[in-house]
């Protein structure tokens, strides 16, 4: 009779997970076409589409650093046709940057699986005289208050990732914020009006390239394939610095586990896909998965108390 009785509660769940997905799929990007989110998720998308039996439509949400997307996703339905696609900024460094967001990341979603992560590169102008990150230290130290770092704004990854490096150095420099993204930022360095600044790989790499930008670390657990001279912020001597513009899929809370386990499992088939792997490579993305739905919960948990007390001590208010 027990028998009986698991069999007809396993019912419900079983013909979910066999159901599921019969019909399109919307994935929200909370940033424009073009950019390192939308880049990532038009990767994904073909073979999700393959994998589930249904298209996947992205849509591009853009709009205060993401909170715009991130609310019209938790606010929909939990029933597994709406995804979003998350990053550290939106998922984790918003709670602590904006006081009013209408919906708390860690509460209003259900973290289902790390997708990518874009490590960024310390990167400073030819006319600084450093070869390595000690040397740049101890130049900003003889220059207190005389170096300028660019970022995308107040309260965006770039420049958190500055906050900590000063804190754990003990360096004073003027932030210069840059409207429009990363694209002016870099510029600003290039062009001498900034000194430094962490970027990601994807938005360094150009002036890398042209040799009008120096890179002297990487924030990654290991060295990157397209920079494998430039030592990780930990062979440099900094190992708390370890960062990265980490990307994930998230549903809103209340999403039936069948389906959370249903999605992890074609985003890990995904991620693991040799020609997947190669094209966010060539873009300065890394595939990365969780082990488990709950380890990247406790990561996302990790993260967004990292980052708000970064974002607290520096003082980031929204641009």
């Amino acid at each position: 009779m027990k028998r009986l009785l698991f069999a007809l509660l396993l019912i419900p769940a079983l013909a979910l997970a066999q159901a599921y997905p019969n019909k399109p799929i919307r994935m929200i990007i909370p940033f424009a076409p073009g950019g390192a989110s939308d880049f990532v998720g038009r990767i994904m998308q073909p073979k999700m589409n393959e994998l589930l039996g249904q298209p996947i439509v992205v849509e591009n949400r853009a709009g205060a650093a993401g909170n715009i997307g991130a609310e019209a996703a938790a606010k929909s339905a939990p029933d597994g046709y709406t995804i979003f696609l998350g990053n550290v900024g939106s998922i984790a460094i918003n709670p602590g940057v904006y006081p009013k967001l209408s919906i708390h990341p860690v509460k209003d979603f259900i973290a289902v699986n790390q997708v990518v992560d874009v490590p960024s590169i310390l990167i400073i102008h030819p006319s600084v005289p450093a070869k390595d990150v000690k040397e740049l230290v101890a130049y900003a130290k003889a220059n207190q208050g005389k170096l300028n770092f660019a970022s995308p704004g107040s309260g965006s990854l770039d420049r958190l990732e500055m906050e900590l490096f000063r804190k754990t150095t003990g360096l004073d420099m003027v932030h210069v914020p840059y409207k429009g993204g990363a694209g002016p930022a870099t510029a600003g360095l290039m062009g001498g009006e900034t000194q430094l600044m962490f970027a990601t790989a994807a938005s360094a790499m150009p002036g890398v390239k042209s040799g009008r930008l120096k890179p002297l670390a990487v924030t990654s657990t290991k060295r990157i394939d397209t920079l494998p001279d430039v030592p990780t912020v930990a062979e440099a001597g900094y190992p708390d610095l370890k960062a990265g513009s980490w990307q994930g899929i998230f549903v809103p809370a209340g999403t039936a586990r069948e389906v959370v386990e249903r999605l992890f499992n074609v985003t890990t088939q995904v991620m693991k896909d040799p020609d997947v792997i190669a094209r966010l490579k060539n873009g300065g993305a890394e595939a990365v998965t969780s082990a488990s739905p709950a380890e990247f919960a406790k990561y996302v948990a990790a993260e967004t108390d990292r980052w708000a007390k970064i974002a607290k001590e520096a003082g980031a208010t929204p641009d």
